[in-house]
């Protein structure tokens, strides 16, 4: 699970080889304190990566998976700001970590030793203005590059050295994570910008979609979802959801409806199906809709926080800090089995986390826990 959202950015695991039983009373294997924050984690065989703040100090934290142990981290200033701490979450390549704070410094660390081995500060650099809660999006590995959602629409740096391969022009962009896809035999990259969809060339920046999306205090923080030539993109505050069709040479939307105004969480194509949580954060109902039309197959109310899917399941943690799994079947909700792991009194607003039979949640005072789900 070496970045956000998991191996292919999509949210999904594959893999059905844990126990959904196990959460009726969890078996917690450790718990770290990493500050405020709402950073997730990337685990990369035996250390796990992620990211906290402490007295308006960033940290980012190497952990040992097995057992929670430190073993090393890198600090720097930053502002705490509104809800306090990092927002993105590290991605691992090639043994080298990639990192990026609410105030737009990136740093590319040595997966073992923590050692600096280049950082930008794309405020300075670029003339990245700082969304109003911000910067979230974390980093992403495409080839030699690594992109980020910043400025209007997105900065490409050569992810050895640092430098630029491109940068779109100076600005503010959106809470998103870069999204990269395969289309019409060529790899694009979406990028939810503050008041815009764009689609661009990876490797160049070159727009080749672009459609305008505006939301209440340019909140577009879900990412986008890409299947059969099209994409969707959904908003919260009521803003709701569109389906693109992108075979053509511009982007036309297919149908718009306030269905699923997604908040905070991404959500996830699966079997055909679109799954996600509809409303303000705290607040969320579950739904599912058949993306051919937009129509609601049904809705769960409690107050959902975000979720994942692993082994057809659909593991969901809400705000009062429970676990819960379903079945991702569009037939309807069908719940399995639900246990407490989290604080009902933070905010837990990260997905969780499924690797190797083990379950990882935080919420936003910087509680870790590692969950025995084998």
């Amino acid at each position: 699970w070496p970045r956000w959202r998991g191996p292919d950015g999509t949210g999904i695991l594959p893999d059905s080889d844990w126990s959904p039983q196990a959460l009726a009373t969890p078996k917690i294997r450790w718990k770290a304190a990493l500050g405020l924050g709402h950073s997730s984690v990337a685990l990369v065989g035996p250390n796990l990566y992620t990211m906290g703040s402490e007295s308006e100090h960033d940290i980012v934290y190497c952990l040992e998976t097995e057992t929670g142990r430190e073993l090393w981290r890198h600090s720097y200033p930053s502002k705490d700001g509104s809800f306090p701490g990092p927002r993105a979450t590290p991605v691992v390549d090639g043994g080298l970590v990639y990192t990026l704070s609410r105030e737009g410094l990136a740093f590319c660390l040595d997966g073992a030793t923590g050692r600096v081995k280049w950082e930008k500060d794309f405020v300075r650099d670029h003339g990245a203005v700082v969304n109003r809660w911000g910067i979230s999006g974390s980093p992403l590995i495409v080839g030699d590059a690594v992109i980020y959602n910043v400025c209007a629409g997105g900065v490409a740096l050569d992810k050895k050295t640092g430098g630029k391969i491109w940068a779109s022009p100076a600005g503010k962009g959106g809470y998103a994570t870069p999204v990269l896809f395969r289309h019409k035999d060529r790899s694009c990259l979406a990028i939810f910008a503050s008041q815009k969809l764009g689609v661009v060339d990876p490797s160049t920046g070159e727009t080749l979609y672009s459609h305008p999306w505006v939301a209440e205090h340019d909140v577009n923080v879900a990412d986008p979802v890409y299947f059969d030539g099209k994409l969707f993109i959904t908003s919260g505050y009521g803003r709701g959801c569109t389906l693109l069709d992108l075979s053509g040479s511009r982007a036309v939307a297919l149908w718009e409806h306030t269905h699923l105004s997604s908040h905070f969480a991404s959500p996830i194509l699966f079997k055909g199906y679109l799954y996600g949580i509809d409303g303000q954060t705290g607040l969320g109902q579950f739904r599912c809709l058949d993306p051919a039309t937009g129509e609601v197959k049904w809705t769960q109310k409690g107050g959902y926080e975000n979720f994942m899917i692993a082994g057809g399941r659909i593991l969901a943690i809400d705000k009062r800090g429970v676990l819960s799994v379903s079945e991702a079947d569009p037939a309807g909700y069908k719940e399995l089995v639900r246990g407490a792991v989290l604080s009902a009194k933070a905010k837990n607003w990260p997905a969780p986390v499924l690797s190797g039979g083990w379950i990882y949640c935080r919420n936003s005072e910087g509680d870790l826990v590692s969950i025995d789900a084998r």
